[in-house]
């Protein structure tokens, strides 16, 4: 046990410290493995907020780092604004999350900010929208987004409604890290505390209404719809928002529309895995429905499966969803003649290459970022004079328009159902359209890969896999060589054949990426947000025939199953 553990194990045995954290602690002391995981450091913020197991402890998610989180970011507002001082608290269905978000209304109003606090669980994505809509200076959401049910977390926005990025996020770190817990204002001024709920509700439906409804769609009736909230938010808003739409025929999940932070109808709340879905699957089968869609907790994330070219129904990817949506908007607007340069859409580094080509086809910038949909967010600020109109990444998530300023899975429940309402009413579908995609830009296939590495020996092995492949780069992907080699830690793009390097104009980020000379591409990085390294995949074949879809997607697949074995993670 190092100094640091022993040092913080110290503090947290006296005051300011509750009796029954002291309490905690002291049985905590039995498994000594726990108890240095829990105190040996500082729970950080990552790609998505601060986002930890609940617990005791320095690196765990309690009234007293959560405390200390809000207390630093008071007193930045403190120091550097005198005038609408305000921030909006939402927070999703899991355990204790109620609690936590009471606890950061409690220090905001101490250190006399005005705050809204949601009466009840409420979307990522309405907290968001409500950060500009009541002129907020930040919004907290007390969520750790489809982690599992022992984690909880922090997610912080900024006042343009996204999640924080540099240069706020240090400074915002800077002092948080200055304070003691002893320091911490946990008195509260009830009457800077206004509970908000259906007036904001009634905001964020419309303007779901405005960014997502299709007004060349002469009919919804014919559409069959099965939808799940997976215990999670989405519950608050989608039953209505459906509605409203005209979708008539839409059967919900009922044991998963019911708020539960224990998840106890799945292993994981999480729609990117199949298995999440498997009721509303079994559902979607019985009812013959057209689409079946779930969302996370707090409905920033949505998995959707539609019929396939057997009428079956699937569940497509992050990459595919993107790949359909952006070509539906796309093609929606070149319709209606406003698409030019000006137009920008927006995707990640670890996302499929297919985008490029698709913005290519319709003459618009397409702008790549790092993973996370704070730097999409942070876009449309660093570009003013240009429009927004869709961003998306790989993790099932997408943004529709600029009014929300983060992943908004409740848009895109309904801006799919109306995608299925348009191709179906063109006599077509949306696997349909999917595989004519391929035939017109290519065939791409991604898969992520993810390995689990828990606690503080888990992080070094993270570190110590990625430094590997840092010095010792691949030489070759399968049989193809690699071409381009990209660091994103010293920002150098290195063309291997030529021996040429360019910057790469992003953040510093510890992610590196490998491109062979036929095109295929190995990305990897640590989680931000889980104890994982992750290993992005991607490869393409060409496509010529609607017919040979099944042939060509086998090739992909035995492709991406042979570089997995030849990576050997």
């Amino acid at each position: 046990m190092n100094n640091t553990v022993k040092k913080n194990i110290e503090e947290w045995s006296n005051h300011p410290f509750c009796e029954e954290t002291r309490s905690k602690l002291n049985h905590l002391k039995n498994d000594k493995v726990k108890l240095n995981d829990a105190f040996y450091k500082n729970l950080e913020f990552g790609t998505g907020g601060m986002r930890g197991l609940m617990g005791v402890g320095t690196n765990r998610i309690n009234k007293y780092t959560i405390g200390k989180n809000t207390q630093g970011i008071s007193n930045f507002i403190n120091s550097n604004y005198h005038v609408n001082k305000s921030v909006v608290i939402a927070y999703d269905c899991r355990n204790n999350s109620i609690e936590l978000a009471k606890i950061v209304a409690e220090v905001f109003s101490a250190n006399k900010i005005k705050v809204y606090l949601f009466s009840a669980m409420r979307p990522t994505p309405e907290l968001s929208y409500a950060v500009r809509k009541l002129n907020c200076l930040c919004g907290i959401v007390l969520t750790a987004s489809h982690n599992p049910p022992e984690y909880n977390g922090f997610k912080v926005y900024w006042k343009d409604g996204g999640q924080i990025v540099p240069p706020i996020d240090n400074l915002l770190i800077s002092e948080i890290e200055k304070l003691k817990f002893k320091e911490v204002n946990f008195n509260s001024r009830p009457e800077l505390i206004e509970i908000i709920d259906k007036e904001i509700d009634k905001s964020f439906i419309n303007n779901c209404l405005e960014n997502a409804i299709n007004k060349d769609v002469k009919s919804r009736n014919d559409i069959k719809i099965v939808f799940t909230a997976l215990h999670g938010t989405s519950s608050t808003i989608i039953p209505t928002l459906l509605k409203k739409a005209g979708y008539k025929y839409v059967n919900y999940v009922k044991s998963q529309m019911i708020a539960d932070g224990n998840f106890s109808t799945v292993k994981s709340p999480n729609p990117e895995e199949i298995e999440a879905l498997d009721l509303a699957l079994k559902l979607g089968n019985k009812e013959r429905a057209d689409i079946v869609i779930g969302t996370d907790p707090d409905a920033d994330r949505l998995g959707i499966a539609i019929r396939d070219l057997k009428n079956n129904l699937t569940l497509i990817n992050g990459n595919q969803l993107m790949v359909l949506m952006f070509n539906y908007i796309l093609e929606k607007k070149k319709s209606e003649k406003i698409l030019n340069k000006n137009h920008f859409i927006a995707s990640t580094i670890v996302s499929t290459p297919m985008i490029k080509n698709i913005a290519k086809y319709y003459n618009v910038d397409c702008k790549l970022s790092l993973t996370g949909f704070k730097w999409i967010a942070k876009m449309i600020e660093d570009f003013p004079e240009q429009k927004f109109l869709i961003g998306g990444e790989e993790s099932f998530g997408l943004m529709i328009g600029d009014t929300v300023r983060d992943k908004d899975a409740i848009s895109a429940s309904l801006a799919a159902c109306e995608m299925i309402s348009y191709y179906k009413q063109k006599n077509s579908s949306v696997f349909k359209e999917l595989v004519k995609l391929y035939c017109l830009h290519g065939f791409y296939k991604e898969k992520l890969v993810s390995i689990v590495k828990g606690g503080e020996k888990g992080q070094n092995e993270i570190k110590k896999i990625i430094n590997g492949f840092r010095k010792k780069p691949l030489d070759y992907i399968l049989d193809s060589k690699v071409k381009y080699f990209c660091d994103y830690s010293i920002s150098l793009k290195k063309n291997l054949f030529s021996g040429v390097s360019e910057n790469i104009i992003l953040p510093k980020s510890n992610v590196i990426e490998f491109e062979s000379d036929d095109g295929c591409k190995i990305i990897l990085r640590p989680s931000g947000t889980e104890p994982k390294i992750k290993m992005y995949i991607s490869v393409n074949e060409a496509l010529n025939d609607v017919n040979e879809f099944e042939k060509v997607d086998k090739i992909l697949n035995d492709k991406i199953d042979k570089i997995i074995k030849s990576i050997g993670l």
